[in-house]
């Protein structure tokens, strides 16, 4: 088996973690997430960790910081690098399973993002400025190496910051740059399910997750000292739960505004998908109501190709 790593994507609600889990077990592989929540230790039913799924099969970057933290791109490449190595020592194949496609992306193309260290002179140059000029500075770069939501001062200064740094560090930026990185030999699956399906899935799981005790989850998470802030940073079920929790939206009005923000979420993980696809990475999508042992033969036909 000649790949590098083995990828399974697709939006939220598809079941792939089952589908990853399945080929762990076929191909004597170990996985390794590739969603930007569930690195957080105690956020388990809002990021849709389902570890039951996974039985006896390793898993990596799944509760490795607490919940609280900003977890970021840059953390999330050093720590894909150092599971991938730690899993191709034990002589077994590395599965990357997640939708945050800018996580899967960046990873399969092989960039690496080095330290940026704070610049307070620049820092306080830029302090005064609105987003709006800070956005007009960042279009002055030729390449921006930060490709993160660039929604406030404080992540377009930090932006800026690590423009200058590569402009002067021009063989840190080489690394950086897709355009010489060396992408991983990887075959992507996408779990594909038509819209309609995946809207139920969504809706079905929202409930479940619900009733399973998510609210009394996010209450935890709030005892132990996290600020509701902090938590509505993350989005979506934390945005929303939190806001229920603290007395700013009914049960009724979060529920329904949190059904709607899942589905619009996995309609940008679709929209990702097909750019990935659009820059040259090749996703063969799959069924996700496929037997598993057909959906086995056909990823191994994949990757004997």
């Amino acid at each position: 088996m000649a790949i590098e790593v083995l990828t399974v994507v697709g939006p939220t609600a598809t079941g792939k973690t089952a589908r990853a889990v399945s080929l762990a077990r076929a191909f004597n592989g170990e996985i390794i997430s590739g969603d930007s929540r569930q690195v957080y230790r105690t956020m388990d039913l809002g990021t849709g960790k389902d570890l039951e799924e996974y039985g006896e099969v390793p898993y990596h970057l799944i509760d490795v910081c607490q919940a609280g933290e900003k977890y970021n791109l840059h953390r999330y490449l050093r720590d894909f690098r150092n599971a991938l190595a730690m899993v191709k020592e034990k002589g077994k194949l590395p599965i990357l399973c997640g939708g945050t496609g800018m996580y899967v992306e960046t990873a399969l193309s092989g960039v690496e993002l080095p330290d940026v260290p704070e610049n307070p002179t620049l820092r306080s140059c830029l302090s005064d400025k609105s987003l709006e000029e800070l956005t007009e500075i960042l279009k002055t770069y030729k390449t921006l190496h930060n490709t993160t939501d660039i929604d406030t001062c404080k992540r377009a200064i930090r932006a800026i910051e690590i423009e200058e740094y590569y402009r002067e560090n021009t063989d840190l930026a080489q690394k950086a740059d897709r355009k010489v990185s060396k992408p991983l030999d990887s075959v992507i699956i996408g779990i594909d399910v038509p819209r309609e399906v995946r809207r139920k899935r969504i809706s079905d799981r929202l409930e479940k997750r619900l009733q399973d005790g998510m609210v009394d989850e996010i209450r935890q998470i709030l005892d132990d000292s996290v600020k509701p802030d902090d938590l509505i940073y993350y989005g979506l079920e934390y945005k929303f739960l939190t806001l229920y929790v603290i007395g700013k939206l009914s049960y009724e009005d979060m529920k329904r505004q949190l059904e709607i923000a899942i589905h619009q979420f996995a309609k940008r993980q679709m929209t990702w998908f097909r750019g990935m696809e659009r820059r040259g990475f090749k996703i063969n999508w799959l069924p996700y109501d496929m037997p598993e042992s057909d959906f086995i033969s056909a990823v191994r036909l994949l990757i004997d190709k």
